[in-house]
């Protein structure tokens, strides 16, 4: 096989396909079609998901471990029915039939009302030297989401989306590999919607009616096909089944939602004390402060400069009584010094820790120590190995992993040279001896498996949360890590598609997400930051980075306007934490987005289908940015409902559009009638004082929530030690109905008291006992 970079090349041999049904066999939770040599297995693991695999030769491997949490038969036994005719096999679940035509064996799903999705074509299924595929009907009404992170609009329709982790330096709309690749998606048209996860690891590419317009193929350069179909009426119940089958997030550390600050590079700890007593002085609420990779003694993995870091002990103890977390960066990439007693590598060289070429030679490439080994992350001695490496940054107060150049990005001679980008070999073994594979099929793993390491390393090394972050990853990295959509650009048009990239990622089941605010390369403008900051207030991950070669962007850095801006945008980041770490709470139990898509809720809205410049954080609050300069107005779309503007409090009727007034301090946000938003106090960090007041901000109408407390840091959620309350509005006549239930659960919060606000009406106060209430306010 060729070195891959850019697009391998295609095999133009004509595909095999498949012979008629010949034999069938069914147990529990399986159907076996035999037809000729190859076999088709057809797996039943819920009522709305179904595995299909074929094989060739009539063999199947072994199942890996690498992103599907649940074998086959580690899901609940569910009730199926098999019917055969002279023409088709049919299997019926509670919520779908999907039909086998013997002749062809095309695959046709049907919904419970006999809808169509997730048709086969003719030919279904073939394999040529090299790739495998399958090929489905696009309807005519269907829209696409998901497919991990790209660039571009939110409906992926007519485009070519290939799954093969590189370093995408400098992306644009047009760019096609990412950092992540994550080979699921999800179609939708009015009431009906599925999923598809494509569980190869190997290069693999969606064509969605690019090249044959009302088609879909996906392939890959595996040896079997294997892909899983989720029914799902909704958005949610979709995701809802994908998380189940690659795994759902961890609570992370509260602290972790708010406002990180970031540069390439923060060059001392002078710069970071200064950093810091900025932001304190100047009342900007900051809650983290990243270090990129010149605080490491010559870029060498888990060490510290002498020069610009003397004492970084001192400097994280002094930060973290002034209220900040510290977050090192870490690279794969070990400096290969045979003699210089550096004990990453010696270490690494003595367990034969590192990946090798087929041949048995050490391979090697460069990136920023220059020249570099890799940890084979693949293997579970390798992740422990480096897991345990962390000790030597938590033991003095680090609380976070930033893990980047995973892809792997590497050159290959020193940085600085006009060089190439190369890849490890792509016949390297890598991983145990039970799962050892190619570099072909782990490549698009290697990030995801660093980052695991990385997770599972602080897990043991600290008794609290830890925050992690990852620039590579593939399906399931929610699991192990939250992701930054690595180093974007200080132009108009990254502001405005940090919007789809974000949405889609939630659609791909990875919640915890977000952009560098402002840009990573490039100059803003004080304009285009004031801008990306009110945009930035919604990313689940909220941090401004920015590189080595650019002006300074900090918030204050634009002017007094523009701080102004920048403050109050972060404040109410922080009033909404409680609110916002609810939403965290439910994609950790359900796999839901943080940041969604309109269609997310109103998927039987086709208004919402290509919407991608206006967001909901959570089902409650919408925004409609601004990401064009000069603009102070905009159309934004209502959908069904009745809207309040979170400024003004103005009444809108949803199904229609309005014309919003955006002058540069205001970006649009409206909420939905019946919301219940729980706030706090502005705050400078998290953990700066106990919550004393909760104000319940509520507008007219029906609706409940149900907010959801811990301690914040420490894992006893997962031992029961948290709180929920729900909360419910419901008018009636003349009045409005606050029903406030029992809280539950085995945590209980400070003292504090509680200010339920009813929005142009009138608010009421009491000292929260956990008891159950029910207020009245009256309209006239």
């Amino acid at each position: 096989m060729p070195q891959y970079f850019g697009k391998l090349p295609i095999n133009q041999q004509p595909w095999s396909t498949i012979d008629p049904v010949t034999a069938i066999e069914k147990d529990e939770r399986h159907i076996y079609l035999k037809c000729g040599d190859p076999s088709i297995v057809i797996s039943v693991l819920a009522p709305n998901l179904i595995r299909v695999r074929l094989s060739p030769t009539g063999k199947f491997k072994p199942c890996r471990s690498w992103a599907v949490t649940l074998d086959d038969s580690e899901w609940s036994v569910v009730p199926f029915e098999v019917k055969e005719t002279t023409e088709n096999i049919e299997i019926t679940t509670a919520q779908m039939r999907v039909c086998v035509q013997r002749e062809g064996c095309l695959i046709q799903c049907y919904d419970k009302d006999g809808r169509p999705f997730a048709h086969d074509t003719d030919p279904s299924m073939g394999w040529r030297m090299g790739a495998i595929a399958n090929w489905k009907r696009i309807e005519a009404d269907e829209h696409f989401y998901g497919f991990g992170e790209r660039t571009g609009l939110l409906d992926k329709r007519s485009e070519v989306k290939t799954n093969w982790t590189t370093d995408a330096l400098d992306y644009g709309l047009l760019t096609d590999e990412m950092y992540q690749a994550i080979p699921f998606f999800m179609a939708l048209r009015p009431d009906v919607g599925y999923g598809i996860f494509f569980n190869t690891t190997f290069w693999s590419q969606f064509d969605i009616g690019a090249e044959q317009p009302g088609v879909l193929q996906m392939q890959t350069q595996g040896d079997e096909l294997d892909y899983y179909i989720i029914y799902g009426a909704e958005p949610a119940e979709i995701i809802r089944t994908y998380t189940q089958l690659t795994g759902r997030m961890s609570l992370p550390p509260k602290w972790a939602l708010g406002y990180h600050q970031c540069r390439w590079s923060y060059e001392s700890e002078t710069v970071v004390r200064e950093l810091a007593q900025e932001f304190r002085r100047r009342s900007i609420p900051c809650d983290v402060i990243h270090l990129d990779i010149d605080y490491m003694q010559g870029y060498r993995v888990f060490t510290w400069s002498s020069k610009r870091f003397p004492e970084p002990e001192k400097l994280i103890s002094e930060l973290a009584q002034d209220g900040f977390k510290t977050v090192t960066i870490i690279d794969p990439g070990v400096k290969y010094e045979p003699e210089a007693d550096y004990h990453v590598f010696d270490q690494g060289i003595e367990k034969d820790y590192f990946v090798r070429s087929a041949d048995g030679k050490l391979f090697h490439g460069y990136v920023w120590p220059d020249k570099a080994v890799f940890p084979d992350f693949l293997r579970a001695d390798v992740r422990e190995w480096w897991g345990s490496l962390h000790k030597s940054l938590t033991d003095i107060g680090i609380a976070g992993i930033w893990n980047d150049m995973n892809e792997p990005a590497l050159d290959d001679r020193p940085f600085g040279d006009p060089g190439n980008k190369i890849s490890f070999p792509l016949d390297a073994p890598q991983g145990a001896e039970d799962e050892r594979a190619t570099h072909a099929e782990t490549h698009n793993l290697y990030g995801l498996m660093m980052a695991r390491s990385s997770a599972e390393g602080l897990e043991k090394l600290r008794a609290e949360r830890s925050f992690v972050l990852t620039r590579s990853g593939y399906a399931g990295v929610q699991r192990w890590s939250s992701v930054w959509m690595g180093d974007n650009q200080s132009l108009w048009e990254h502001l405005e598609i940090s919007l789809p990239m974000l949405c889609n990622m939630g659609l791909s089941g990875v919640a915890f997400v977000g952009c560098d605010i402002g840009g990573f390369a490039g100059n803003a403008t004080a304009e285009m930051f004031a801008r990306w900051m009110q945009v930035g207030m919604l990313y689940p991950f909220m941090r401004g980075h920015s590189a080595m070669s650019t002006a300074q962007h900090e918030p204050w850095v634009f002017g007094d306007r523009t701080e102004k801006i920048c403050r109050e945008y972060i404040n109410l980041r922080y009033q909404l934490l409680p609110y916002i770490y609810t939403l965290f709470w439910e994609a950790a139990n359900t796999g839901a987005p943080i940041l969604r898509p309109l269609l997310y809720h109103y998927p039987n809205d086709p208004k919402t289908y290509t919407l991608y410049d206006q967001v909901l954080l959570g089902s409650s609050l919408m925004a409609a940015p601004i990401y064009r300069p000069g603009v102070e107005h905009r159309a934004v779309y209502l959908p069904e409902g009745v809207w309040y503007d979170w400024w003004s409090g103005e009444r809108y009727e949803g199904g229609t559009h309005i014309l919003a007034h955006a002058p540069l301090e205001i970006m649009p946000l409206y909420v939905k009638a019946g919301a219940i938003i729980p706030m706090m106090p502005v705050m400078q960090y998290v953990d700066e004082r106990p919550v004393e007041q909760l104000t319940l901000r509520i507008w007219s109408g029906t609706g409940e929530f149900t907010l959801y407390e811990d301690d914040g840091r420490t894992f006893e959620y997962k031992n029961g030690g948290y709180a929920t309350t729900k909360y419910s509005v419901l008018e009636a006549g003349e009045e409005i109905l606050v029903e406030i239930a029992a809280r539950e659960g085995n945590w209980t919060p400070a003292a504090q008291e509680i200010i339920v606000e009813v929005v142009g009406v009138g608010e009421q106060r009491f000292a929260d006992d956990g008891a159950e209430r029910c207020l009245t306010f009256s309209t006239i």
